[in-house]
Formats: structure tokens, C-alpha cells, sequence
């Protein structure tokens, strides 16, 4: 089963399609951010492009990450979420593909990236992050696929300048 969570952002909106049938951890925390209201505020805060992420980055990646922003004043309302690896779920890393962002597993709480193009190093296996567990994918963008590449336009140029000095606003993200 999927279910549809339209995304209104500052430069159009697109459609994600949520499998919480594979990713049913994932999933769940997810669409408890977008059922509280808490993704109405997000911004697109990092872009990652082949050209702006750190030059000692080995497996280098394009993904547009954003949601609910925590910093070291801004703590995520929920606790993170036990960590379901795509060897676990099936899923992986393909242009599109939605999936949370996260330090150490387990880690993941609030923010999400969307892949632009295929990404097999975030998969488990994958060498992008070092303990190999990868990233937890649970989506696709399934519809306004221009308005994450308008998105991923906005990236900073330039090598190390992943994070936005001006974020891309969410204004409203709901179950479609």
C-alpha cells in the first residue's frame, strides 16, 4: 500500500507516494510529521550537488534534503526511529527516491532528502556513510518532479557550500 502526501513549496508543488507497506517504520514517522503540521514550516536547507559538497567527500552524492530543520536550539518534537535499511525493505536509492537523513543509525528523526538521479551509495552496502548500514528510503516522487528540480537549482555553487544561506520554503504539506 502507498499513500499520496502533497508537497507545496515556495516554487510549486510535487507529490510523494509513501510505501508503508515496505517501510512501515519509516513510513509512519513520516506521515506523523505531516499529520501534526510540522512539515508546513520546512525548508529545503541543503543541496547537494556533484560540484558544492566537501572535496574530501570520496562518494559523492545530489540529493535535496529538507524538513523539519533541527539545530543545536531546535530539537525534533519525536524521538528518532529504529533504522529499516533497503536490505530490509527492498528499496533503493533511485532517481526520486525519498528516504530520511540521518548521523548514526538509528539517528533519524525529522529530516528527509529526495535523490536526483540514481544514488546506490546511500543503499545498504553503500560507502557514503562509513558503517555501511546506508539510508532508509520509504518514497518516490511520483508527481512534480520539475518543481524538485527547481529546487535543486537553488543549490550554492562553489566546493563546501551544501547548506542555503536562504532555504527554500514549505508552505503546506498534507496527506493528498
Amino acid at each position: 500500500m502507498t499513500i499520496s502526501v502533497l508537497l507545496e513549496t515556495e516554487l510549486g508543488s510535487f507529490t510523494i507516494s509513501v510505501d508503508d507497506a515496505k517501510a512501515p517504520v519509516t513510513a509512519a514517522n513520516f506521515l506523523r510529521y505531516v499529520d501534526d503540521g510540522l512539515l508546513d514550516d520546512a525548508e529545503a536547507y541543503r543541496i547537494v550537488t556533484y560540484e558544492n559538497q566537501n572535496p574530501q567527500s570520496v562518494h559523492k552524492i545530489e540529493v535535496v534534503q529538507w524538513g523539519y530543520h533541527t539545530t543545536d536550539d531546535r530539537q525534533a518534537p519525536y524521538p528518532p526511529i529504529a533504522h529499516e535499511t533497503t536490505e530490509m525493505t527492498g528499496l533503493s536509492h533511485k532517481d526520486m527516491t525519498v528516504s530520511m537523513a540521518r548521523f548514526a543509525v538509528g539517528s533519524a528523526a525529522s529530516e528527509f532528502f529526495i535523490c536526483i538521479g540514481d544514488q546506490p551509495e546511500l543503499d545498504f552496502g553503500g560507502r557514503r556513510n562509513p558503517d555501511g548500514q546506508g539510508f532508509a528510503a520509504f518514497g518516490q516522487v511520483v508527481d512534480g518532479r520539475d518543481t524538485v528540480m527547481k529546487i535543486f537549482a537553488e543549490a550554492e555553487t562553489g566546493a563546501g557550500n551544501e547548506y542555503k544561506k536562504q532555504p527554500v520554503k514549505f508552505t503546506r504539506v498534507r496527506r493528498a
